[in-house]
């Protein structure tokens, strides 16, 4: 049985996309929009969001916002249900990434990153639950990153804030279940977005920003918990998750180079 209830038509159903400007956000507004979604997109930059509502009318609802403003964020979401009467889903994409080793260690860098990647998921979260719990149903989509199952070099920072959303997932699924409300993690591996455009390495199964998409919206509607992808990466990792300290550390010191 799925954790979660399955999704067999997205027609109508009212989604918020938190983070649609670029990447993956702007992917899955894009493939809600092609199934039939209402959709509203929210990010700092109003421009790519005005280029949706422009190319699909009515079906999209702009809602610009600073994730980290908490006041934005709920005022965003006061106006949605205004709107729309209401929200079915909510995913949390918006995040950010700075690869740092432990001798660069940037403290106002390290607190951005905080600031957007967790407390921005916070805000959210803190905004849409009372009208989630008032209709009795919907659903809360965080988007996180293998990056958080262990601790890896170069994400000194990134990494840290990825594992803390994967915990926040679980323990918003214990808490959620219950009452009505699904809970999906998002565990993307390397997707090519302006974030990793930074990395100056080979990014091994590199997926587009469509795939990965794809890949979320399928999983969704399996009503899956936790969507990983590309398995053939993804699993990989999950394996590597489960083995002791003194085995772990030297293989991947061995597969980076680091």
């Amino acid at each position: 049985m799925p954790l979660n209830p399955p999704i067999s038509s997205w027609r109508e159903r009212r989604v918020w996309v938190v983070g649609a400007s670029t990447g993956i956000g702007r992917a899955l507004a894009e493939g809600l929009l092609a199934r039939g979604a209402r959709v509203a997109v929210s990010a700092r930059r109003t421009g790519p969001l005005n280029e949706l509502a422009q190319a699909h009318g009515e079906a999209v609802a702009v809602l610009p916002l600073d994730v980290t403003d908490a006041g934005q964020v709920r005022d965003a979401a006061e106006a949605l249900v205004a709107r729309w009467g209401g929200c079915d889903l909510v995913l949390c994409v918006a995040g950010n990434y700075q690869p740092m080793r432990a001798w660069e260690l940037d403290l106002s860098a390290a607190r951005q990153l905080v600031e957007v990647n967790v407390m921005g998921v916070f805000n959210v979260v803190h905004a849409v639950l009372p009208a989630l719990l008032a209709q009795g149903g919907g659903g809360i989509g965080i988007v996180s990153s293998v990056a958080g199952f262990r601790g890896l070099p170069r994400s000194l920072v990134y990494g840290p804030t990825k594992a803390a959303l994967i915990n926040l997932a679980e323990a918003l699924y214990l808490d959620l279940h219950g009452r009505g409300v699904a809970v999906h993690v998002i565990n993307p591996g390397f997707v090519k977005t302006p974030l990793t455009d930074q990395n100056d390495f080979q990014m091994p199964a590199l997926i587009s920003a469509e795939e990965a998409a794809a890949h979320t919206l399928r999983g969704i509607e399996r009503g899956a918990f936790e969507i990983h992808y590309p398995k053939r990466f993804t699993l990989l990792l999950k394996l590597l998750r489960v083995l002791p300290y003194r085995w772990y550390f030297p293989m991947i010191h061995r597969i980076t180079g680091l």
